[in-house]
């Protein structure tokens, strides 16, 4: 189908411009007047400027994040709140969104609706972008008939989800950038200054301490096989983000992720959070229990967690209670269990699951503020042993040197 580029004038008279697929002028004359905007100028796109913008537009293109996924929502629960039928309702979302991929994402969407496809179908054939959780969120408002209440309960959740992450971003930002700033100082140290000094010493001819020659060893290994270093540097990146990449490696990397030390314990209630309140929200949504673990599983974006919300999965289906498989899986405290217990005795899990969400939530707010305060008594220590350690490699020769040109005179 021939794309058109178009120039025109919407309601307010602003200047729009784009590109539509269609049959022929006039069909994207009926379509942009559809649309509440009035053509000016409809030309069709020659081959090479296509084939130029298409791959243009793959190259710049971003993967939509947790900003677009919120606004999405957002728009969408707007727009069906205020009656907007869900086609048209599209169609406005699309030409509002500017990340490429979402928009063409949602022109799709768009498709699949006027061809009779159900919405949650429609963003089924687009998991690289919405999530199993926002699927079933979605699905779950189409059988109710209460999918505005469903995007709003989702861009909540995203909302919350990307706070917690740009929260421990921050507060690792700092302890990233001091420990970057010793492997640079680190690196022109054993380029520069040592071998400058090994000069010096050798010209002496003092016997060097032990110190100051694993210093010139370091330095000489540095200086001498640094293209071997960086290339087996690139190997361990590019093999880890490949073992990352595979189920086992996704496995490994989010148990030792929980393990790290002093962020591990951060990242694992950071992680419960996440679960108990998107849990939470499913429930409250009309979820069935067993898919509600199933979908949340996944949404946690942690497969060693995930695992052990699917074997509360399985303990459910052999007929044992919510609080019991909890407890069996060892990650959650007897305060979240003991809330879980009454939640299952009053029949309000969703809101007893919220209160855990909320708890886990508080404690990693509280963490994170405190994080940096931890984390600056251990780096001042390792600048400490850094800077001692080049004090005796340097100091203690230039000390001997100074010693014997005081004896020969």
């Amino acid at each position: 189908m021939p794309a058109f580029a178009y120039r025109g004038r919407n309601t307010r008279g602003d200047l729009v411009t784009g590109i539509v697929e269609a049959g022929s002028v006039d069909a994207v004359a009926a379509q942009l007047l559809n649309s509440s905007i009035t053509p000016i100028d409809i030309r069709e796109r020659t081959r090479q400027e296509g084939d130029v913008r298409e791959i243009w537009e793959r190259i710049s293109a971003r993967r939509p994040g947790l900003t677009d996924l919120i606004l999405f929502s957002r728009q969408m629960y707007s727009l069906m709140r205020a009656g907007v039928p869900i086609i048209r309702a599209m169609r406005a979302v699309r030409e509002a969104t500017r990340n490429r991929i979402l928009a063409s994402a949602v022109q799709d969407m768009q498709q699949d609706l006027e061809s009779g496809r159900e919405l949650s179908a429609a963003l089924a054939r687009h998991p690289e972008i919405f999530p199993p959780l926002y699927i079933s969120m979605v699905r779950v408002g189409e059988n109710t008939g209460r999918l505005d209440e469903s995007f709003l309960r989702i861009s909540q959740y995203l909302d919350l989800e990307k706070d917690t992450r740009e929260r421990i971003r921050s507060a690792l930002r700092y302890p990233a950038m001091v420990i970057f700033a010793m492997a640079v100082a680190i690196s022109i140290v054993n380029i520069f200054v040592i071998p400058a000094f090994a000069q010096v010493f050798e010209r002496a001819r003092v016997e060097l301490p032990l110190p100051t020659r694993i210093l010139i060893a370091t330095s000489d290994f540095f200086v001498n096989h640094w293209m071997v270093l960086a290339a087996a540097l690139a190997g361990i990146v590019v093999a880890a983000r490949y073992h990352v990449g595979t189920e086992a490696g996704r496995y490994r990397w989010g148990k030792y992720k929980t393990r790290l030390p002093l962020v591990g314990d951060i990242v694992l209630r950071a992680t419960l959070a996440r679960f108990a309140r998107a849990f939470a929200m499913s429930l409250a949504s009309g979820v069935p229990l067993v898919q509600a673990l199933t979908v949340t599983a996944r949404a946690v974006d942690n497969d060693y967690v995930g695992e052990h919300v699917l074997s509360m999965r399985n303990g459910i289906e052999r007929g044992e209670s919510l609080t019991r498989t909890a407890a069996a899986t060892g990650m959650f405290t007897p305060l979240v269990l003991q809330m879980l217990s009454v939640g299952e005795e009053t029949g309000q899990v969703d809101e007893m699951l919220e209160e855990v969400a909320g708890f886990y939530e508080r404690e990693v707010d509280y963490d994170i503020k405190n994080l940096s305060a931890t984390i600056e008594p251990v780096l001042i220590v390792l600048m400490g042993v850094l800077v001692l350690i080049l004090a005796l490699g340097v100091f203690l020769p230039m000390w001997d040197i100074a010693t014997v040109s005081m004896g020969r005179r």
